[in-house]
Formats: structure tokens, sequence, C-alpha cells
């Protein structure tokens, strides 16, 4: 069985602009309230994590409607266009500030902002499930390999597009509107590549042929296939369970360290600020050039070893710093690609692992269930960590992390289901599967 690569490349597409969104966002909105609305770390801290705190509800509802609904593309060109309209306003409040008072011109911000965070949140799922919709069980951690890079590639457009269109007024004040227009460019040609180069009714019913009739067991599932409303099987649903518990754990340790890293090392070494982003780009390259090699690797050896393989060095990388990172030295950049390699590991198969659980017809309620986990997850362990950090120490972060990363390593050895079975092609049309790849 062979994964359609130019297909999965435009599935793609729609994480793309999610991700260069979201690279942007995360960039660009903190210095819009410091300098255009002034305000403090905490009430700034407390409106950038909104979006998890909605995405927290919104996600599984989304996901679960499209599945209801049966179709993705709607969903994603629907909340594309809505979510470009909104964003353009927010350079445009930001270069009109003063018109308005104070205290109306924040408000009329946070309003608009937080009508963006909530369309977002009504497409993101749909827009992760429908690969798994239009590719087989076996090669979607493959096909999720991919989709990470076209994520990674979302993200770097919007970097270098920063460098190049982000312009300081001659009143001292940033300009961010042609910044928001190229992103929105970018996200309404994605949304506009998906609607008319993914024939989703079509693939989907290929996949659907494929998975009929291969074998005895999946013959007798076929009208759970159809619906996707039957129970899980208790030993199935124990499988889930556990797998959740360590994308919950992971995000536990690994978020921990990400959104606290820049405070550590500024806190713990001399020109902290010198070596912070190069860790992090080093860390960020190498997840990059890692995804089509691990979904290979999950191919031969499954998905779950591979995981573990991506916790064990990552538990590996936390121990590390936890000794070694209080001042900085070049091997620190080793320990950072490792970490990429860990993320890229244990990203590009975690999903699928829930997937592969899922049935036609609930694909988006469990892809709802895994961003519930990791979520959740994102929005507890900064505040518990950032709570260690101010009242117990710096050196508790990598402690921390590594606590989590051990623990999560245990969950998913236990877990029997989700993992990939490749094997023979047991029909015509799948053995004609990727013919044109």
């Amino acid at each position: 069985m062979k994964l359609n690569y130019k297909r999965t490349f435009l599935v793609g597409f729609a994480f793309l602009s999610i991700s260069a969104f979201w690279q942007m966002y995360d960039t660009i909105i903190p210095l819009i309230m410091r300098d255009t609305y002034h305000l403090g770390d905490g009430p700034a801290g407390i409106i950038m994590s909104l979006d998890n705190i909605i995405a927290l509800f919104l996600l599984p509802l989304f996901g679960a409607l499209s599945d209801k609904v049966g179709r993705r593309i709607p969903f994603i060109v629907a909340g594309t266009f809505t979510a470009v309209v909104l964003m353009m306003l927010i350079p445009t409040l930001d270069n009109t500030y003063g018109a308005w008072a104070p205290s109306t011109s924040l408000i009329v911000f946070i309003v608009v902002l937080g009508a963006l965070l909530v369309t977002m949140g009504t497409y993101r799922s749909p827009a992760v499930a429908l690969m798994p919709d239009v590719t087989p069980k076996p090669v979607r951690s493959k096909g999720n390999a991919i989709i990470n890079l076209m994520g990674a590639v979302g993200g770097a457009f919007t970097l270098v597009v920063m460098r190049m269109l982000v312009v300081e007024g001659a009143s001292g004040r940033t300009n961010y509107l042609y910044l928001f227009l190229a992103v929105a460019v970018l996200m309404v040609l994605a949304a506009l590549t998906v609607l008319f180069f993914v024939p989703e009714r079509k693939l989907v019913q290929e996949m659907k042929d494929i998975n009929y009739g291969v074998s005895e067991e999946e013959d007798q599932s076929k009208s759970i296939e159809v619906d996707g409303k039957q129970k899980l099987p208790p030993d199935v649903m124990r499988s889930l369970i556990l797998i959740l518990a360590t994308i919950t754990l992971w995000f536990l340790g690994y978020n921990a360290v990400t959104t606290a890293f820049s405070k550590y090392a500024t806190k713990m070494w001399a020109s902290g600020l010198n070596h912070v982003s190069t860790c992090l780009l080093v860390a960020t390259g190498v997840a990059i050039i890692s995804y089509l090699p691990i979904g290979f690797l999950a191919s031969r050896i499954g998905r779950k070893k591979t995981i573990v393989i991506g916790l064990v060095i990552a538990l590996a990388c936390f121990i590390f710093g936890a000794v070694g990172a209080r001042t900085f030295s070049p091997m620190l950049y080793v320990m950072f690609a490792a970490i990429g390699f860990a993320q890229a590991a244990v990203t590009v198969n975690t999903f699928p692992m829930v997937w592969e659980i899922s049935r036609f017809g609930n694909v988006g309620k469990y892809t709802g269930f895994y961003y519930t986990c990791s979520m959740a997850a994102q929005v507890v362990t900064p505040i518990v960590s950032g709570y260690l950090l101010q009242y117990v120490g710096y050196d508790t972060l990598f402690p921390y992390a590594a606590v989590f990363i051990a623990l999560a390593i245990i969950p998913v050895s236990l877990a029997k289901h989700g993992d990939s079975r490749p094997g023979k092609p047991q029909s015509k049309l799948e053995a004609l599967q990727g013919a044109d790849d």
C-alpha cells in the first residue's frame, strides 16, 4: 500500500495556512498588546491563553460536527475566509489607535480578537481530519509527516515575510498591515487549492472501497465504517485512553520547556538571548527534516515503537538539561537537535494512532479527542511550571519536563491498538492506490 504524495501535499495546504496564521499570531499579537494597548504581562498572558481555552471546547465540537455533515472542505473554506476578514481588522485597529477613547479601542480589539479565535477554532479539526479521511490507515504516519512538513512551510513563510514586510513608521510605530495581508493572501490561496484540487467526496468513497471487504474482520465492521456510532470494544477503548494519556503527558512536559525556555536562558545564562533563537531554530530545523524519515521509520517498525524512541530521546535530553543547561555550552545545540527529532517522532505518530482506532464517520470526533488532551495540557502546564519557576526556582524546569516525559512512556507502551499494520494489498483497488504518486 502506497501513500499518494501529490494528494497528501494538496490536502496539507489547509494545515499550511493554519500554521502560517498561528506563527504570526503568537509573534505579533503580544507586541500589539504591549506597544499599542499598553497591557501588562499578566493581562496579556491571560488573553494569549484564550486560544487554547477556546480550542479546548471548539475543536472537539467542530470535529464531531464535520463528521455529522460528512464533509470537511466547507468548514475549511468558510472558516478561512471569515478568519481572513477578521484578521485584517487587527492591523487596521492597531494603525488607527487613538481614533477612539483608549478603553473603547481596547474593547473593540478584544472583541475582534475573540471572534477571530473562535473562527480559527471552527475549522482546525476538520482541516486535520481531512488527511485521514482520504488516506489508508497503514500509511497515515507518512501522511501526517507531510502534513507537519506543510505546516512548517507555512510557519517559515510567515517568518520570512515578517522580516521583509514589517515596517516601522516615521512616528516610531510599527505597521503590521502588509504582513497580515501577505498571510491573508496565502490563507486564501491555500483554501482555494484545497477546494478546487481535492475532490473530497470521490476520495472518501475510494477509502471506503479500499477498506470494505479486505479481510473477514473488516467485513464484519462495515456498519461501523459507515456511521461511526457504535461503541468501541472495551480493549480498544482502553488503548485509546492510554494513547490520549501519553499525548497529555507529552504536552505537559514538552510545552513547559517551549513556553519558558527564553525566560530560563536569560535567567541562567550570561547573554542568554544570543543563544535562545539559535537553540530553537536548531530544534525546528531538525524536526522539519525528520518528518518524512520518521514517517518511513514508523512504517517499518510501527508507530508505537517510534513514539517510544522519541520519548526516550526527549527524556534523555531533559535529564541532560537539568544538569548541563545551567550554563551555556555548544552541547546544548546537540541537545536541541535531539529534541527536534524527538518532537517529530511523537507528533508524526500519535495522531495516526488515534485515527487508527477511529472509523469512517467519526474521524473528526477523534481528532477532537486529540486536541482536547493537547490543548488542556497546554493550558495547565505553563501555569503550573510558571509557579514552580517563580517560587521554587528555575532549576525546576527541565526536571519538571523530564518527569512528565518519563510518565508518558508508560501508557503508550501498554496500548494494544492503534499501531500501523502494513500488509499486502487485499484488493485490486488497494493495489492501484498510489499509482499516480
